[in-house]
């Protein structure tokens, strides 16, 4: 009974700790964002972010995305990125090629493209930003494309090929990489 004791004592000062380090919520919808299920987690691929090995020639501030690795790299600079993981493009819907970012939103409006409302005639012909647009909490403009890095309402599907070309994120990395990347940068999709 002590080990249960000491163990869950141990458990709500982990999470007294944790909640104190949590920053407060930078948009008012922040406070609705959530991150994967528990069995996504326990079972999902990896969608921890950190700093990773990445020798490259790209200057920092580049984003490169690995859709074969499902991996969204910040280059840092120093042989070093940030590494996200990311959910895709659907077969058919996957693309390649560089860009930059024109513009970035806070829980962003949408509005499903001609394209997506033929093949899914079901959908919104527009909805706007918050906890529940597919859009997520963030979204980064690829040029004068239709594609964006974007949140996503279903963190499950994040490490999946699922999209309709954008490249998705959970909602806390894409605050965390809308926060770090400027206009302008480079994007380089691969």
């Amino acid at each position: 009974m002590k080990i249960v004791t000491i163990v869950t004592a141990g458990l709500v000062a982990m999470l007294s700790v944790a909640a104190a380090a949590t920053p407060a919520a930078a948009h008012p919808y922040d406070q609705y964002i959530q991150g994967r299920s528990f069995f996504g987690a326990l079972f999902g691929p990896s969608i921890a972010r950190g700093v990773v090995s990445y020798p490259t020639n790209q200057k920092p501030g580049t984003i490169v995305v690995s859709t074969a690795q499902r991996r969204l790299y910040l280059v840092l600079g120093n042989g070093q990125a940030l590494s996200y993981a990311i959910a895709v493009g659907a077969a058919g819907y996957a693309w390649s090629g560089i860009n930059q970012v024109t513009d970035k939103r806070e829980w962003p409006d949408w509005t499903p493209p001609g394209e997506m409302l033929q093949r899914r005639p079901d959908l919104p012909r527009h909805m706007a930003g918050g906890p529940n647009n597919p859009m997520g909490a963030r979204a980064i403009y690829l040029g004068a494309s239709l594609y964006r890095i974007h949140g996503s309402n279903d963190p499950d599907k994040i490490g999946q090929a699922v999209s309709s070309g954008c490249i998705r994120m959970t909602n806390q990395d894409v605050i965390d990489l809308y926060n770090r990347v400027q206009i302008g940068a480079t994007v380089i999709v691969q």
